[in-house]
């Protein structure tokens, strides 16, 4: 699972023969790209379970990206208090999310436990809208994730449970995400917080995993885990972000609950009844409905203020 929805701070890589590659690829393709590669990551995380459990992968999966993120960006370790809380409030809720999806997966299809997830960040722009339409399109999500609990059985309930509660790490991340950004530059916030998330899911880790997180090849499947989720994902979407506008951006993340599903049914062979679909399907047009009404609606009333004509009639970008 990613760690945004998305705010991601990775800058591509910078050779010049990889980015005229990057390129030559249409913005869709590379979003494709990307949201196969996290999902790919997902399900060959949850086939090493049975090895390491959802806590050590957990750990192995933090762990790694925040190493590359130190790497890359190497922030200073000179914070003031308000930073260093900020910091340490993100990465609580980085760890949350991480474990608590983790843990629904092993419970639960990939693509159920993704979309109950994303409901979080959908929620909170939904309800800090104030269209009544926006709210309307929490409700019907919360419709759709009434459908994916539709599994009965304790581990469908406790799954169900554990996704809504990284649904509200997902969601809390958002914000926090944004004030981080905006106390310390480029990713070097994002970085820290990763790696002190790393450290408050290190005990679980501990515990579950024991001597398979010093297993070398159970640490090379985690590292791989690692990039698929991170810097392939980071990679394609900073570069789409150059191309398009955040509206058509935002559109095309929303789908990735769907490539989940397919992904999961592919890797896993893990199928979701008919009902659990229809809740796929209600939350990802949920998603679209509000990504389209917060994303234009600041621009309509911007072009309103200066009697400019409507956004959508003239094609603006956002």
């Amino acid at each position: 699972m990613s760690v945004d929805i998305r705010t991601r701070e990775v800058r591509a890589p910078s050779g010049s023969g990889l980015r005229r590659g990057i390129g030559a690829v249409p913005a869709p393709a590379l979003m494709l790209i990307g949201m196969v590669s996290t999902q790919l990551g997902a399900a060959f995380a949850k086939q090493l379970f049975g090895t390491a459990g959802p806590a050590a992968m957990t750990v192995l999966r933090l762990g790694f990206a925040a190493l590359a993120l130190l790497l890359f960006w190497r922030p200073s370790l000179r914070l003031d208090r308000r930073a260093t809380r900020a910091v340490a409030v993100l990465g609580i809720a980085i760890a949350g999310m991480n474990l608590c999806f983790y843990l629904a997966m092993a419970r639960m299809p990939v693509g159920v436990a993704l979309t109950v997830g994303m409901a979080g960040p959908l929620t909170v722009a939904a309800l800090a809208s104030r269209r009544a339409r926006d709210r309307l399109w929490a409700v019907l999500a919360g419709c759709g994730i009434a459908l994916l609990g539709w599994q009965g059985g304790a581990a469908g309930l406790s799954g169900l449970l554990i996704a809504l509660v990284c649904a509200v790490f997902w969601g809390a991340y958002v914000p926090l995400s944004a004030r981080v950004g905006a106390l310390l530059p480029g990713g070097g916030g994002l970085a820290l917080a990763m790696a002190f998330g790393t450290l408050c899911a290190l005990p679980a880790g501990l515990i579950e995993g024991g001597s398979a997180l010093a297993d070398p090849t159970v640490l090379a499947l985690g590292f791989g885990v690692a990039m698929l989720s991170s810097l392939v994902p980071y990679t394609c979407e900073m570069e789409t972000l150059r191309r398009v506008s955040a509206l058509v951006f935002g559109v095309l993340l929303s789908l990735e609950p769907a490539i989940g599903a397919l992904v999961a049914l592919l890797v896993l062979h893990e199928t979701i009844s008919l009902l659990q679909t229809l809740g796929l399907a209600a939350v990802v047009v949920a998603s679209i409905g509000v990504i389209r009404g917060t994303r234009r609606a600041p621009v309509e009333q911007e072009a309103r203020s200066r009697d400019l004509p409507d956004p959508r009639e003239e094609g603006l970008r956002q």
